[in-house]
């Protein structure tokens, strides 16, 4: 058809080749798009014939955007921005009446807190709205800026940069092990010669934080398993001779199956991060997401510190 001939394409159609730009992945982008993946591959089919072009690529590990895709990338992310400014300009958000999907980066534990009160509150008003969660990592600030992500609930020491963050509380972080593994105050020491569990694949602040430490009283510590979950170093920790640093929230957790300890050295505090993007202000629909969330994380019980043995 000719280049400005617009009648056979859709927002569905803009939303699919977005999905597919992000994901790289058929099966991924129809997860994300909650939809299956023949519906993906077919309306990838109508893509392919409105642009004349085959636009992603199929590889052995997925599917990979080809020049033109990656030209048109950013003018279909601004076309999904301004259709969706004009969907919510001039109304209110009705959940009830709504059938978006909100798409949420942060840790397991956020999601174990968030997760069953916001689905018990969108189950109640029968609501379409339909929730993806995904692992935050060092990726998560770019998927908002992108707008591949709608919110992240970030446990950072400073607040990233170009985002519209909200600190919803502030904690320590803190030692935790098996039961018995560990008694009294835990010596710096004690601390090295224990095989350690972190959270992620690469580096993080809090890792460089601690090997500064470590390095100054010119000893090692052993970081031998990364992992991608609180829950999964939780389950590790129960049966072995490992010790990991969770943030105090985290710990209160599985404060039941850990025992949890004082560092014996100090690290600033964390504070949780809510963080959108600057176009966030002007979507009621995200504006609700920030509220149910603020409710949900900004309780009471997280000013309670936890106590830890060797600290009053």
């Amino acid at each position: 058809m000719p280049p400005t001939d617009i009648r056979h394409l859709d927002i569905g159609m803009l939303r699919t080749f977005d999905a597919l730009l992000a994901e790289r992945s058929v099966s991924r982008a129809a997860e994300r798009l909650f939809l299956s993946q023949s519906a993906v591959s077919s309306t990838l089919r109508r893509l392919r014939d409105a642009f004349g072009d085959p636009l992603f690529t199929r590889m052995a590990h997925g599917v990979e955007p080809t020049a033109r895709a990656h030209a048109l990338a950013p003018h279909v992310r601004a076309a999904l921005s301004e259709i969706g400014k004009l969907l919510t300009a001039g109304r209110d958000f009705d959940p009830a009446q709504s059938d978006r999907i909100f798409r949420i980066h942060g840790s397991d534990n956020m999601g174990a807190r968030v997760l069953p009160l916001l689905c018990k509150e969108l189950a109640a008003m029968q609501s379409g709205i339909r929730i993806l969660w995904e692992p935050a990592d060092h990726r998560t600030c770019d998927a908002l800026l992108r707008g591949d992500a709608d919110m992240g609930l970030l446990p950072r020491f400073t607040p990233p940069e170009g985002l519209l963050t909200e600190v919803l509380h502030e904690g320590r972080h803190v030692l935790v092990a098996r039961p018995g593994l560990l008694s009294g105050p835990v010596t710096l020491n004690q601390f090295c010669a224990a095989p350690q569990v972190v959270l992620g694949y690469g580096r993080s602040t809090i890792e460089d934080l601690v090997d500064q430490v470590v390095a100054r009283a010119r000893l090692r510590r052993y970081p031998q398993v990364a992992l991608t979950s609180f829950a999964q170093i939780a389950a590790l920790l129960e049966q072995s001779d490992h010790i990991a640093i969770f943030p105090e929230g985290v710990a209160r957790a599985y404060a039941a199956r850990l025992a949890v300890h004082a560092l014996p050295f100090e690290l600033p505090r964390y504070q949780l991060h809510l963080c959108s993007s600057l176009r966030s202000e002007a979507d009621p629909a995200l504006q609700w997401l920030r509220s149910q969330c603020r409710q949900v994380l900004r309780c009471p019980g997280d000013a309670d510190p936890l106590e830890l043995p060797g600290r009053s």
